[in-house]
């Protein structure tokens, strides 16, 4: 059986059977999902993290969201990265935080994936994350 997306984040979820019914009832609606369990979210202001999403290339990068008006991008990261990030103007959600999430495979309004899960459990390298945003910021030049 092919894991989907929506399998891959409802796993994430306390209760992922509610998970599921919640979706369904709301449709392309926003859920709250625990951060830190089997994975993070480093956002970075919209103007850096475009560019850097774009560095990062298809065959390597990992889920990515978008918050309102593309203010934020937030990247999913292995568990335990947001403790260890040491970045200017990153945002870090890790263990005991919770992320607002829009269903992977439907539009919605707001939030919403510019590269959503797949779900092979890929994620954002960290390292290639960090280089990525020194690159784009490179490029800003007035960062």
């Amino acid at each position: 059986m092919e894991i989907t997306g929506l399998d891959w984040l409802a796993r994430t979820a306390p209760d992922p059977a509610a998970l599921r019914e919640q979706w369904e009832r709301t449709g392309p609606g926003l859920v709250l999902l625990p951060a830190g369990r089997h994975w993070d979210v480093l956002s970075v202001p919209g103007r850096l993290g475009r560019p850097a999403v774009d560095l990062l290339g298809t065959g390597a990068r990992g889920p990515v969201l978008a918050d309102f008006g593309d203010e934020y991008i937030g990247f999913l990261v292995p568990a335990g990265t947001a403790a260890r990030w040491i970045g200017t103007g990153v945002r870090c959600a890790g263990e005991g935080t919770w992320i607002v999430v829009p269903h992977p495979d439907r539009r919605s309004r707001g939030v919403r994936w510019l590269v959503p899960p797949d779900g092979t459990g890929r994620l954002n390298d960290p390292v290639r994350l960090e280089l990525a945003l020194h690159e784009a910021a490179a490029e800003l030049g007035d960062w």
